[in-house]
């Protein structure tokens, strides 16, 4: 009798173990997802930038206005722009998942717009004065 007890204190403690190494692995599963969807962000910004870094250096873009070269870059790089976009949303989504995801697209898009005025701004600063 001693010995079920015993066989059976054992068996719930291995369950016990296992379970917590089930939980402890599902928590290293998530944080790689985060670390996955940071990285990905990431990559995703950088690939947008690198694209629009290629769009302010063309030469046919030394005579355009401000308002020009704006539109011509809100138009350049659409799938390096999308990538940027959907990447940044899942990492929105996977760091704050109860936060409405519209809020997340907002925020998303604003980053998408915020680098398209930054290469803007950078076009104007750096052209030639007009003569």
């Amino acid at each position: 009798m001693r010995m079920l007890m015993v066989g059976a204190a054992l068996m719930m403690m291995t369950s016990a173990a296992m379970t917590s190494g089930a939980m402890t692995s599902s928590a290293m599963a998530d944080d790689d997802d985060d670390k996955n969807a940071q990285k990905l962000a990431m990559q995703g910004r950088d690939d947008y930038w690198h694209c629009l870094a290629r769009e302010y250096s063309r030469d046919s873009n030394q005579g355009l206005s401000e308002q020009e070269f704006g539109r011509s870059v809100a138009g350049a790089c659409p799938s390096e722009r999308q990538y940027y976009r959907v990447a940044l949303l899942d990492y929105l989504t996977t760091q704050y998942p109860n936060i409405d995801a519209g809020a997340h697209l907002a925020t998303a898009n604003r980053a998408v717009e915020s680098a398209q005025k930054d290469i803007v701004t950078a076009f104007v600063k750096h052209r030639p004065p007009q003569k």
